[in-house]
């Protein structure tokens, strides 16, 4: 290792989390297992099952809960075009995924993959389940295109005493000290979370303040991208619960002060082949394997129609600003830049290197983004994209000149509301060969439904409508 390299390296091969025994979880005092999934609109749904049933069920062929298919159209209780209530799937447990509640005692957590009861067309998949989907879409990469990923979270979120009106819970800063006092109720909230977090398996590498008042951000490790995104759901969980139990809000949501910074839910990706390594890459040798060039370049591409998983509501968009360091609106990307909308990482440490997106936020489900943004990449891997936009190092491209932008090879602006992104999505051949065209239209349905319903309604104030935006995200 040199001695310039800086962070942590991570392995595939040392990230397996394991599947629970028994014993473990009667000496951990488990008493319920919950059931989860996550639907179309980024909500959390679970059926909770007693210990011993959880054991009987666990001896079937397909141990799993069934549910109504209409669980993908539903939007609280409105139903997306394309859904009906006839019909239901069964959610096999997907018992890799058991994890303890660190925030619940007595509880566990495990995911599931959606089949069909009896195969339709020979198949017991159900392409619009995440899980499925993401899954394939990973097994793909590594068997066609001998490519694996390691995918970790940063999660910005904020802390309130109260929704309506809204209250924080201080207005400190960022990494300040202050916002971490001894006997505080925040201080009392970051460390149950963090020893939750740890109970539950999951590596958390650190927490701090951010900038926004009450604002806080819990980062963890890497692991495979659907392990990922599973710790992810978790992390949110636990986040949400801990607060409540101080009698706290924690809420998710994109921007709440428009004078200050928003939350996002960075995501970081690298890229790793599985065969021989890849060799550097011709237009940025000492900053880009040929492998991570294709990559990066799918995803400056195919990102105004990712933005419709990332960003998925009108909300969203407040915080997508140029010059408030959440990634700009131009498509680009630059070395350790906070102002554009893919920041490479720890260039000249391979070992570390990675891609982060930052325009993503906690409203986006953790399955769909990183299908999304993984979908662009290996469209860019698959086709051999050459990157044609430069590093974007000095000005923004805000700041830049037409001309200069157009030097830079950065030309496209990025859709500036959500049903612009669902409009690239929908138009996006390239991405919807990877993701199928059952997911970007049931998905484009559900997202389409989901606006109407977050915006606020006839005769609601819009302080009841953020407190409402505030308690769903």
């Amino acid at each position: 290792m040199s001695q310039i390299d800086v962070g942590v390296e991570y392995t595939h091969t040392a990230l397996s989390t394991g599947t629970l025994s028994d014993d473990f979880l009667e000496k951990r005092g488990v008493k319920y297992i919950r059931i989860q999934w996550v639907d179309l609109s980024n909500h959390v749904h679970c059926r909770v099952l007693t210990l011993s049933h959880f054991r009987k069920l666990r001896q079937a062929a397909r141990p799993g809960v069934t549910i109504t298919k209409a669980v993908f159209g539903l939007v609280f209780l409105n139903m997306a075009e394309g859904f009906g209530p006839v019909g239901e799937y069964v959610l096999v447990m997907d018992l890799s995924s058991l994890r303890l509640c660190g925030y619940a005692p007595g509880h566990a957590a495990v995911f599931g993959y959606f089949q069909e009861k009896t195969p339709i067309g020979g198949r017991l998949e159900v392409p619009l389940c995440p899980r499925t989907n993401l899954r394939r879409i990973i097994t793909c990469a590594e068997k066609l295109l001998g490519t694996k990923f390691l995918v970790g979270f940063e999660t910005e979120f904020i802390l309130l005493k109260s929704t309506y009106p809204i209250k924080v819970v201080n207005n400190y800063g960022w990494s300040r000290t202050a916002a971490l006092g001894t006997g505080t109720p925040e201080f009392e909230v970051l460390e149950e979370i963090a020893d939750a977090l740890t109970k539950s398996g999951i590596e958390l590498q650190m927490y701090h303040s951010e900038g926004a008042p009450g604002q806080y951000e819990v980062i963890t490790g890497p692991l495979s991208p659907l392990e990922a995104a599973d710790a992810l759901v978790h992390t949110r969980e636990t986040i949400y619960n801990i607060a409540r139990k101080h009698g706290l809000y924690a809420t998710l949501a994109p921007r709440l002060h428009s004078d200050s910074c928003g939350s996002g839910a960075h995501v970081h990706v690298s890229v790793h082949p599985t065969r021989d390594s890849s060799p550097p890459s011709e237009t940025h040798p000492s900053l880009l394997t040929t492998l991570e060039s294709h990559f990066l370049s799918g995803l400056v591409s195919h990102l105004p129609s990712v933005l419709a998983f990332t960003l998925p509501l009108p909300q969203s968009y407040a915080r997508m600003k140029d010059g408030i360091w959440s990634g700009g609106t131009w498509s680009c990307w630059g070395v350790e830049n906070k102002e554009v909308p893919i920041r490479l990482t720890n260039p000249a440490s391979p070992r570390t290197r990675n891609f982060e997106v930052k325009l993503v936020d906690g409203t986006a489900s953790p399955y769909l983004a990183v299908a999304g943004i993984l979908s662009a990449g290996i469209v860019g891997i698959r086709d051999r994209l050459a990157l044609n936009v430069g590093n974007c190092a000095g000005k923004t491209a805000a700041e830049m000149t037409e001309a200069e932008r157009k030097d830079m090879g950065i030309t496209t602006r990025l859709p500036l509301d959500v049903e612009n992104a669902r409009k690239h999505l929908l138009e996006d051949a390239k991405i919807t060969e990877v993701l199928g065209e059952e997911v970007v239209r049931g998905y484009a349905s559900v997202n389409r439904t989901l606006e109407r319903v977050m915006l606020p309604s006839d005769g609601e104030a819009e302080a009841a409508a953020v407190a409402r935006f505030i308690e769903t995200y």
